[in-house]
């Protein structure tokens, strides 16, 4: 290892490895020239700067994220989905067994990449749903290094690839600001998508701080990802081959919309029609016969609103058997892919050379499916059982492209195996106890191992730090550095009972809270719109009862107030006060609270505008059309699985409104549209008390009216597009990109 030497320099102090000549790291400034400068060529004694290496024999890093994944779904960790990947890399590896999340996706990776709690860094909930405070504004701190900058200032090319979630919305526009993207953050190069959620079949992609189109060849989202992270490895690896690298690899699946091929799908075919209670059952047995739960652990009741499947009619049990079908195939169908990248290492040698962490879920399985799962999102204000008829209609569709599937909460509860409750329970085991995969043959002896310790997503930046051998410096960027907040866990590896190092750690979602110590575990569950002070508490001794099934706080009193106040103690000091609840429709996109919007032709897709949802608005389209008349799209937010279109087809003004499960269309009808200059505008007003309704008009003069009820909004990935219409199409009367072939000069969008 090269010997680490401070220089002082007038712009202050910076670290460098000694080789001969002076290093330099990625931000700082050129150090003193050290040749000498003769008159001609012949008398100067060239130099040049050396580029910071990494220590000797230090090896790739590659972090894999799988999102949405209950401790119960795979075959690695007893669950009835094959994951022969993930098998393949634990039975090289060693499997966790006692790994915690926070219970959400956000938080998670920003505890994960920084190595300290996720309040602690701004993240106690997504970003999209933050509050003006420091635990919750979603604003990263630079004190506070990412993984990707403390590598890349020890010699490491880094790449990110798939699912980013660590960006405010008000930052996600094309005049940024960048410094909190993930190129911002130390990754050299950057592909996937910013916001929580896409869709497989039609993502939204950006590469380094560019908005992408779709992918001409219509690769699903998984294999796009992959075909990327090879491709930046190989690059990285024909130009520098004495580099390691760092790949944070992270595909979105399996978060919804559950959506994969049929030949994936179809390998389920039948494999669950015996029901989440089997499931729980064998997955159960699965999971003592391999040593990762204590034998003699029994399944705690089920979870409150989910039936008996015995319970359920023939018609209810064949549409939940399809929606586990499908997302046994999504996942299957993800861990091909990560076997792919996997085999690519290998191929080139790498493979022996790479410590990999695989994360098996960013959270718990997810409950957002609701009591009856859906196949297309629907806002409609309509009751579960209409729900669930619609669902049975729509059952051929699930999983495909039309669709944008997620499965009812009686499989989520299955996938958690042997857990109680889902992802978002920061309360409970089912919403934080995750698997965990290490692979690193250099140092681990005993492959197909298992281990006990408790650790958190915290812990696994200080980890791979100790084992990778690479130096924090001080300052990063010229922000001197906060210490980490996790425990390295490298001391497992080589010692499987040896005590845990990591003996205290606080959970907070939404107001739902707990604390473990010592193999302790106090918890409080928030109903929303309750009193905090009203929570009730409950005290479990999780070193003998795994997945809480023995409330102990009436035996235990003292325990209890003592973990109560460890909890205060822990979450003063790391930014979750105060507690409150988070509620849809508090976005703080760029366009937050603007009253007047103006959008331009030729801009990209607009993935964070301006909030429609339970809201009156106009869109005014200020357009030229020629004598001999116009189409296409003047604008479009949204796609398929929900959203509106203001569109100009067959001399007609048309505006569609899209639920999810319904469109409402309305057009200008025998009002002819003239040539020249014109504005044509749709009005949405929103009335809680007698239902919403929208209106047209031609040069400001009403010429249609349609009432739409209580319909809503849907969500949709797709984002905001003028003039055009890309990824899937939010009415039938047309099809993508549906370009508007006359003139736009401006797009108003203006709330009232």
């Amino acid at each position: 290892m090269k010997v680490i030497r401070k220089i002082f320099i007038s712009a202050g102090m910076f670290v460098c490895w000694n080789s001969g000549s002076v290093a330099y790291a990625q931000h700082e400034p050129l150090p003193q020239y050290q040749g000498t400068i003769g008159k001609t060529l012949q008398d100067t004694k060239q130099w040049w700067p050396e580029k910071v290496k990494a220590p000797a024999g230090a090896p790739n890093v590659v972090w894999i994220v799988i999102d949405d994944l209950g401790f119960g779904a795979t075959s690695t960790f007893g669950g009835l989905v094959e994951t022969p990947n993930l098998d393949k890399l634990a039975n090289g590896g060693l499997r966790y067994a006692n790994f915690h999340t926070t219970a959400i996706c956000a938080p998670t990776r920003a505890a994960l990449v920084t190595g300290r709690n996720s309040h602690s860094v701004h993240f106690g909930m997504h970003p999209e749903l933050g509050i003006g405070t420091p635990g919750y504004d979603g604003y990263m701190p630079f004190e506070k290094a990412t993984v990707a900058e403390i590598l890349r200032e020890n010699g490491y090319n880094t790449f990110a690839v798939g699912k980013w979630h660590l960006t405010s919305p008000s930052d996600i526009t094309p005049a940024g600001p960048f410094n909190r993207w993930p190129t911002g953050r130390g990754f050299d190069h950057y592909y996937g998508f910013i916001p929580g959620a896409t869709d497989q079949y039609h993502p939204l992609l950006w590469e380094d701080t560019h908005k992408l189109g779709d992918d001409p060849q219509g690769k699903l989202l998984t294999t796009l990802l992959t075909d990327k992270a090879i491709t930046y490895i190989a690059e990285q690896k024909s130009a520098a081959p004495e580099k390691p690298f760092f790949l944070y690899y992270t595909p979105g699946a399996t978060h919804q919309p559950h959506q994969a091929p049929k030949e994936w799908i179809d390998k389920y075919k039948g494999k669950f029609d015996g029901g989440w209670d089997k499931y729980r059952e064998q997955v159960l047995q699965n999971q003592i016969k391999a040593g990762l739960i204590p034998a003699g652990t029994q399944l705690p009741p089920r979870n409150p609103g989910v039936k008996a499947w015995n319970e359920l009619n023939p018609a209810t049990r064949k549409l939940y058997a399809r929606f586990m079908e499908v997302y046994a195939g999504y996942l299957s169908q993800t861990d091909f892919e990560i076997g792919r990248l996997i085999n690519y290492l290998e191929q080139i040698g790498q493979l022996d050379n790479t410590l990999v962490f695989v994360l098996v879920g960013d959270n718990g399985a997810s409950q957002e499916g609701t009591q009856v799962g859906y196949v297309k999102q629907n806002n409609e204000d309509i009751t579960d059982e209409q729900r669930l008829q619609k669902n049975i209609e729509n059952i051929g569709i699930i999983g495909t492209a039309e669709a944008n599937t997620n499965y009812p909460l009686g499989w989520s509860m299955a996938a958690n195996t042997p857990f109680r409750y889902y992802k978002r329970y920061a309360n409970s085991e089912g919403g934080t106890h995750n698997p965990l995969i290490v692979r690193y043959p250099k140092l681990i002896k005993e492959p197909g191992g298992i281990r006990q310790q408790y650790s958190h997503v915290t812990d696994i930046l200080p980890t791979t730090i100790e084992l990778t051998g690479v130096k924090v410096p001080e300052k990063i960027n010229g922000y001197e550095q906060a210490p980490f907040e996790g425990t390295s866990f490298a001391y497992s590896i080589s010692d499987k009972e040896a005590p845990s190092r990591h003996t205290i750690q606080y959970y907070e979602i939404s107001g739902a809270r707990s604390i473990y110590k010592d193999g302790w575990k106090a918890c409080a569950f928030h109903k929303a719109g309750t009193d905090f002070s009203t929570d009730i508490w409950t005290l479990y001794h999780l070193a003998e009862d795994v997945n809480e099934r023995i409330d102990l706080a009436p035996q235990y009193p003292d325990k209890l107030k003592q973990l109560q106040e460890a909890f205060d103690e822990e979450a003063t000091k790391y930014n979750v006060f105060p507690l409150h609840e988070r509620l849809p429709g508090s976005t703080r996109s760029s366009y937050y609270g603007r009253e007047h919007v103006v959008l331009y032709p030729g801009i990209s897709t607009v993935t964070h505008g301006p909030g429609f949802n339970k809201t009156s608005f106009s869109i005014t389209a200020d357009v030229v059309l020629p004598a001999s008349g116009a189409e296409g799209v003047l604008l479009a937010n949204g796609g398929r699985s929900g959203g509106f279109s203001l569109f100009v087809k067959n001399r007609k003004l048309y505006f569609a409104y899209n639920t999810g499960d319904k469109v409402f269309e309305i057009n200008t009808g025998d009002a002819a549209l003239p040539s020249g200059h014109v504005k044509l505008k749709a009005a949405h007003t929103y009335d809680k008390e007698n239902g919403n309704g929208i209106a047209l008009f031609i040069n400001d003069r009403q010429v249609s009216a349609l009432k739409t009820g209580h319909a809503a909004l849907a969500s949709s990935y797709e984002g905001l597009e003028v003039g055009r219409d890309i990824s899937t199409p939010v009415s039938t009367q047309y099809a993508v990109p549906f370009a508007f072939t006359g003139t736009i000069n401006q797009v108003d969008i203006d709330f009232r």
